[in-house]
């Protein structure tokens, strides 16, 4: 149960970095135009609701596909690398590997393969979901121990039963772990492929603010996807809490 402290701490938080940010910042000198005030940033919030909005429906479709795209294959792909040891020794390797590279390295490749479209960015936001996914589902499909396995075959399960009555449930906690890191990390990507190449969606907006000297609306169009990124947040703890927690009682 939530307790009155649980959001009042963050609340006082928030607070005095407003103030700070209101107050600190411009008497240390530091020009509103290149870091404007938070009356300035909520109200340019609301003069350009229309546009923040606008944009960030790309963002955020463009977020959700990449979102579930990444995951299903990170899924899949650690259910392969649990059930196939010469499979998982050959290639995952390769996949820690590739989990090095800079997301922003990768993305011009991305939009010269697949052009300027929605497909890039979606793919983008696949890979930055993908990684974490991956990684907690591979350790969470292994997490039962000898004993409980051995009791699973003594039993007469098939090796179905066994996957979702013991290995899949004792992977969720681990898998909703990763699951938050990736909602938020979706948001990134189709921010980060926006940067590359697009004239629509809020890293367009960011790079359109930037070059024009347009603080605030780069201040708002942060917030924004900011905002987004918490909502996917919470709705893969929402998730979590109403459904699959269930199951693994």
């Amino acid at each position: 149960m939530t307790r009155p402290s649980d959001l009042l701490w963050p609340a006082l938080g928030a607070l005095s970095i407003l103030l700070v940010w209101q107050f600190v910042v411009p008497a240390l000198g530091v020009p509103a135009f290149i870091v404007p005030g938070p009356a300035a940033v909520f109200g340019k919030l609301w003069t350009d609701r229309a546009l923040l909005l606008a944009n960030a429906g790309p963002t955020a479709l463009e977020a959700a596909l990449g979102f579930l795209l990444g995951n299903a294959v990170a899924v899949l792909l650690a259910v392969l690398f649990t059930y196939s040891r010469p499979v998982r020794a050959a290639y995952f390797p390769i996949v820690l590997f590739l989990n090095t590279i800079p997301v922003l390295a990768l993305a011009p490749i991305f939009i010269l393969m697949f052009g300027l479209g929605l497909l890039p960015k979606i793919v983008i936001a696949a890979v930055i979901c993908f990684f974490p996914t991956l990684i907690a589902m591979v350790r969470g499909l292994t997490l039962a121990t000898p004993n409980e396995r051995e009791l699973m075959r003594v039993l007469s399960a098939s090796g179905w039963d066994s996957f979702w009555r013991l290995r899949a449930p004792r992977s969720l906690p681990m898998l909703f772990t990763a699951l938050r890191i990736a909602a938020t990390g979706s948001v990134i990507g189709a921010i980060v492929g926006e940067w590359i190449g697009s004239n629509a969606g809020l890293g367009a907006l960011i790079i359109q603010a930037t070059f024009n000297y347009q603080a605030d609306r780069l201040f708002a169009a942060v917030f924004v996807a900011a905002a987004m990124g918490l909502l996917a947040f919470g709705l893969v703890v929402l998730v979590e809490r109403l459904g699959f927690r269930r199951w693994v009682r």
